[in-house]
């Protein structure tokens, strides 16, 4: 039976398991940065709250994936610290980092931040990711580094991260679940679940394994079908597991959309952005207990919080709004990238995620002298498409399963075939 909040906090035996580890925690100290006003209107708040593992989380959850950067390409740590502040006040709970985010500068950010605030008022979570790990040794190097890091005597919310066939072959090798059970016991982890990345198919050993508290997956309305999300919905929701989401804006695309899937979303609500009626399709999903977000800036932020203050069940009227959109979206979109970066760094140095995030403006307007400029300008001659020696490094760690140096090989066609015409 799962603990309250307060059982756990009061526990004595939580004492007892976690006397050794007090040495990592920090003194406590005010975090750098304060709040700063936004240059958009505040939105009212609170967020909507829903009940996951047992838990009152924050339907809008804070992803630490895409922090704010500054010039020098780090964690713009004061810009950050005031996003988080201003989430904590519109009653946002859920903080979710990763050991490789921001090339593990995430945790430590996340962890200076929360470091001087009481454990209660937010849900830290973090994933094992066991392809990083590799070995039974690194499983216990990984958990350590991710506790120092966040400056925590314990996760709230812990994931097994990335599952899908590879993935898990190799958890199972290294004996990864039955190292976290044993930190459960501990009381180093309080809510024990997996984020998964491949074919339905891939799920179902996984769910016999364990008695899962819940699982994350990439779901919004591009990918229902077509990355065959309704399918991994299904069968958690057929296990009665609660689920956590990831992309719900397809890494922004569905923030960004092209003009004719705009102008109709536009027409059916003039006041509401695109992002907001990608969030409502997924919250209005009932096994669907938290919506991962990575808001990188406050207008971001503060439109997050107005949709989510409280959410709104869509429509029969919207959700064939939404479909149009699709549908007009589609129709321009060329490579399914979320730039979730997970294809970086590439052994040659091709700059992957930044290659297709310009090919993919490009195919929404068409320009083609513009798509050459910015190209030449903007990636640098040993990291353009033309370098890539198809090691398939990048299709082994690619969520999305994109043959990377297939639409690498497209790209720089292109690009010859514009310089020519130049």
């Amino acid at each position: 039976m799962n603990m309250t909040r307060r059982e756990f906090l009061k526990s004595a035996a939580l004492v007892a398991a976690l006397a050794p580890f007090a040495r990592l925690r920090a003194q406590d100290a005010a975090p750098a940065g304060g709040d700063a006003s936004p240059a958009a209107p505040r939105a009212t708040g609170p967020i909507t709250r829903r009940t996951m593992a047992g838990e009152s989380v924050s339907l809008l959850g804070f992803g630490c994936m895409r922090l704010p950067r500054g010039a020098d390409g780090k964690i713009d740590r004061p810009a950050a610290q005031r996003l988080w502040s201003r989430y904590l006040e519109a009653g946002g709970n859920y903080f979710d980092t990763a050991y490789m985010y921001h090339d593990g500068e995430s945790e430590v950010a996340l962890g200076e931040f929360l470091a001087g605030r009481p454990r209660d008022s937010y849900f830290l979570v973090d994933k094992m990711p066991v392809w990083m790990a590799r070995t039974e040794e690194g499983l216990k190097r990984v958990f350590e580094d991710q506790l120092a890091r966040t400056k925590a005597e314990y996760f709230d919310f812990y994931l097994l991260h990335s599952l899908g066939w590879g993935n898990w072959g190799l958890a199972q090798k290294i004996h990864a679940l039955e190292f976290l059970l044993e930190r459960k016991k501990e009381g180093r982890i309080r809510h024990l679940g997996f984020s998964f990345h491949d074919a339905p198919e891939a799920m179902d050993p996984i769910l016999e394994a364990y008695d899962w508290e819940f699982a994350m997956i990439q779901l919004n309305y591009q990918d229902w079908t077509r990355y065959r999300s309704k399918e991994q919905y299904e069968k958690l929701d057929a296990k009665g597991i609660d689920v956590a989401v990831m992309e719900p804006l397809r890494g922004g695309a569905l923030a960004r959309l092209n003009d004719p899937a705009k102008a109709i979303l536009r027409q059916a609500d003039p006041d509401a952005s695109p992002a907001s009626w990608a969030f409502r399709w997924v919250a209005s999903l009932p096994r669907v207990k938290l919506i991962n977000s990575g808001m990188g800036r406050e207008s971001d932020l503060e439109d997050n919080i107005r949709t989510f203050s409280p959410v709104k069940e869509l429509t029969d009227d919207e959700r064939g709004a939404i479909s149009a959109a699709l549908a007009a979206f589609q129709r321009t979109q060329a490579v399914p990238c979320t730039a979730c970066r997970y294809c970086v760094p590439c052994p040659v140095g091709v700059a992957i995620p930044d290659i297709f995030a310009l090919w993919n403006a490009y195919k929404e307007d068409g320009n083609k002298r513009s798509f050459l400029a910015r190209y030449e300008t903007r990636i640098p001659e040993d990291a353009r498409a033309s370098e890539c020696v198809r090691c398939m490094r990048c299709t082994k760690h690619c969520p999305q399963k994109i043959a990377i140096p297939d639409e690498l090989a497209k790209i720089d066609a292109e690009v010859q075939a514009l310089r020519g015409e130049a």
